[in-house]
């Protein structure tokens, strides 16, 4: 005898956003926990966040937040890591000096 299968909508579906944005550094940079240095240059930050059931407006909580770096293994390769947006926020703020150059965020198109 087959299977029957009976697909039914879920009665609270998990509702989750993706933001992306691009965020410079001028000089070589280090976050926690990457282990290596990393060069100058663009890097395509993706957060994924998801609303809080329940409340009466829409509130969102982070859950990842993902970074594109030059992979290690082979020129061109390219790794998706796990970063945590407080060290990401220090190492821009650690790259924008007193002058007000340093590190720039903008929206990724």
């Amino acid at each position: 005898m087959p299977l029957a299968w009976s697909w039914r909508p879920r009665e609270n579906p998990m509702l989750t956003r993706t933001r992306r944005e691009t965020v410079t550094f001028h000089r070589p940079f280090s976050l926690e926990g990457v282990g290596r240095l990393l060069p100058a240059g663009g890097y395509e930050v993706v957060t994924d966040e998801e609303l809080i059931d329940g409340l009466s407006f829409p509130v969102y909580r982070r859950v990842a937040t993902t970074m594109r770096v030059p992979g290690q293994s082979y020129q061109g390769t390219v790794e998706m890591l796990t970063v945590d947006p407080i060290d990401l926020a220090a190492a821009i703020e650690r790259d924008a000096p007193a002058d007000g150059v340093g590190a720039t965020s903008g929206k990724a198109k």
